[in-house]
């Protein structure tokens, strides 16, 4: 990647992250330490706060119905115990779905197991960064030889401050466009979501819902509450999506936070002007705000507790389809070192770019 502006003065100073309140009012699950005890725990937890039953079409009674004799009359040890318990909560089909034990982690895998895997990084560091780009705050960032803007982000788990997206920017505001590659990165801190989007987006635009738990019964919900972007500080430099087209790279190990981010970012496309496209493949999913509580045996279980909708208040849940959908080619890939997805969107971005360049920059 060519060598990095150097536009790097004028920064001000962070602000606060948006936080998104709790909604899983936790009581005591009193029930036995025992394998039956256990086991009426978990059932009665996910009863009680999960929130994608319609959704997945799961009657929670006949689970219970079913594996209730297995754990009265078959289990003999806790290996048994918890693979009896990922066998019952497999049937949500959900990612966020988790038991934390000693010795292993029940986990839902196969949200991604019929997609391609549509990424490759030792192609993308050997044959697009290579060692020129720079990083910070979990971004590695660059220009490509046809000064289209690049930017890595692998989990949301890493927190950017404010004053790092500045940099990052103005660094990038030569670019004709900018490509946010956010691949595989399977998600991390909601609240991340709102500082990176408000960069690029409409401010203070509403770009999903989100509703909170009320009642023990299965569609017992409050109304859905707005989640918006973030205000727009002075100071702050933003993205100028309608000059400069962005579009975000999915694939389906973009799961939760990401997935969220995703849907941010497509909200604002085409409002004053923006172009923000995504190319690539559908994305995992992962709506529900994760919970958790701990089991009689001190295992702690994890759930959707609270659905997160997009801003025609649509589930995403599911997953959602890029606006292009390219699939990377093996041939392309091991043969001519090119990663068809990152090359789509160059295409896009040159073609559609209004950028212009005189003699100052």
């Amino acid at each position: 990647m060519k060598h990095l502006p150097h536009l790097l003065a004028r920064m001000a100073t962070a602000v606060a992250l948006l936080a998104l309140p709790s909604c899983l009012d936790d009581d005591s699950l009193e029930e036995d330490d025992t394998f039956l005890g256990t086991f009426e725990a978990c059932w009665r937890a996910i009863d009680e706060h999960y929130c994608f039953f319609d959704e997945k079409n799961v009657d929670w009674d006949e689970v219970y119905t079913r594996y209730k004799p297995y754990f009265r009359d078959s289990v003999k040890t806790m290996v048994q115990e918890l693979r009896l318990l990922d066998s019952m909560l497999d049937l949500l089909c959900d990612g966020h779905v988790n038991i934390y034990a000693p010795f292993n982690t029940a986990r839902y895998w196969a949200w991604y197991e019929d997609y391609p895997q549509n990424f490759d990084n030792n192609l993308l560091e050997r044959h697009y960064l290579g060692t020129n780009y720079w990083t910070a705050a979990g971004f590695k960032y660059g220009l490509m030889p046809d000064s289209v803007g690049y930017i890595r982000y692998e989990s949301f788990s890493v927190s950017p401050g404010e004053t790092n997206l500045d940099y990052m920017l103005a660094a990038l505001n030569m670019a004709k466009g900018l490509i946010i590659d956010v691949r595989d990165n399977g998600g991390g801190a909601l609240t991340n979501v709102p500082t990176i989007a408000s960069r690029f987006g409409e401010a203070d635009l509403t770009y999903g819902y989100l509703k909170h738990k009320t009642g023990k019964g299965h569609n017992d919900f409050s109304t859905p509450e707005p989640i918006k972007l973030d205000s727009r500080s002075d100071g702050r430099i933003y993205w100028d999506a309608k000059t400069q087209p962005v579009v975000v790279l999915t694939n389906r190990s973009a799961y939760s936070a990401t997935n969220i981010f995703v849907m941010a970012m497509k909200a604002s496309d085409g409002i004053g002007g923006r172009k923000i496209k995504t190319f690539g493949d559908k994305t995992g999913g992962g709506s529900g705000m994760p919970f958790s509580t701990v089991l009689p045996n001190g295992w702690t279980l994890r759930f959707s507790a609270c659905p997160m909708y997009d801003k025609n208040k649509k589930s995403v849940e599911g997953g959602i389809d890029p606006d292009f959908k390219v699939d990377m080619d093996s041939v392309s890939m091991t043969v001519n070192h090119k990663d068809d997805i990152i090359e789509a969107a160059r295409t896009y971005i040159n073609e559609n770019t209004l950028k212009t360049y005189d003699e100052q920059e």
